[in-house]
């Protein structure tokens, strides 16, 4: 298995693909979200985060999903204009998949599964987890969903 994440091509919210070998070279977080979770105003620290590392090869991916007590139930049109309405999001939204169990999205079995990130095992807590990848799209540092993407920790890493 390569320890890479631009391996994979997943759906946009769109309907278009995406290929993640189009991040080589940038750091990267990939968050799970939801639309109607306690943890849904964090979209605006992410757009700020976006809107501050944008042009220094940084990039967001954010996944919508369902799988927290039904906290992203609608379809991906209504996430997308939930989120350009309500947060102005601009970084890069993905359609709507599943995170946990046998139906698992490969990006997330990438992301939670040490035989494939040859990194760390790790558990999708909740709506907005944050996983950390470097420039060559290896997996560094998970984030607690409590975390807001401004903390330090995070200013810090994408500095470096």
């Amino acid at each position: 298995m390569n320890n890479s994440i631009h391996q994979f091509m997943a759906t946009d919210i769109k309907g278009e693909t995406f290929d993640f070998s189009s991040l080589e070279g940038k750091k990267v977080m990939i968050v799970n979200t939801a639309s109607q979770c306690g943890l849904t105003p964090q979209y605006e620290q992410l757009q700020e985060l976006h809107e501050t590392y944008k042009d220094s090869d940084f990039a967001i991916i954010g996944f919508p999903s369902n799988d927290f007590m039904g906290q992203e139930p609608g379809s991906n049109e209504d996430i997308s204009r939930f989120c350009v309405k309500n947060y102005g999001v601009t970084f890069k939204m993905m359609g709507k998949i599943i995170l946990k169990g046998e139906d698992k999205h490969d990006v997330y079995q990438f992301l939670t599964d040490k035989s494939w990130n040859e990194k760390m095992d790790s558990q999708v807590e909740w709506n907005f987890q944050k996983y950390l990848l470097n420039e060559s799209g290896e997996l560094e540092k998970v984030i607690s969903p409590q975390t807001s993407p401004m903390d330090q920790e995070i200013i810090d890493w994408i500095e470096k």
